[in-house]
């Protein structure tokens, strides 16, 4: 999947991992709850990144991968991906080895896939932290909000 280029078909979107929708829309704003990097042959990139762990490189694969998986959420749930006016806000957690703090370089990963197939309309607001614990053990979450054509 990392060869995965604009205009390739998106994965299929993966379903809630527990009692949640991935999408509500709210007037012309779409919340996206938190995506993870889903492998396309099935699994999840899991892992610390940092010392010890996932590299840089291998950290923002992973966060390319739940672009990816966010995109898939906003065409399942919009239909098209026209309707997506432009990204209001990413908000990207890093499961930190103690001692990273590239939490931004990481989230790049998502912001340049988002940027590739949506253009300027994928370049929004973001936070990128560093947190203990992921659920499962995944590498990277990432939610978004999305301002949207009605």
């Amino acid at each position: 999947m990392q060869g995965w280029r604009a205009g390739d078909p998106l994965p299929a979107p993966r379903p809630p991992q527990g009692n949640y929708v991935p999408a509500v829309r709210v007037g012309d704003l779409l919340f996206l709850s938190g995506a993870g990097p889903a492998l396309p042959e099935g699994g999840w990139v899991l892992g610390k990144v940092g010392p010890g762990g996932l590299d840089l490189a291998e950290a923002q694969a992973a966060a390319r991968l739940t672009g990816l998986q966010l995109l898939a959420a906003m065409q399942a749930e919009l239909g098209e991906l026209g309707r997506v006016e432009r990204v209001v806000k990413l908000f990207g957690m890093v499961n930190c080895a103690p001692g990273f703090d590239l939490t931004p370089r990481v989230i790049d990963g998502c912001s340049d896939v988002l940027v590739e197939v949506l253009g300027d309309r994928g370049r929004g607001a973001r936070s990128a932290v560093g947190m203990a614990e992921l659920p499962i053990g995944i590498a990277v979450e990432i939610e978004a909000v999305v301002k949207i054509r009605t």
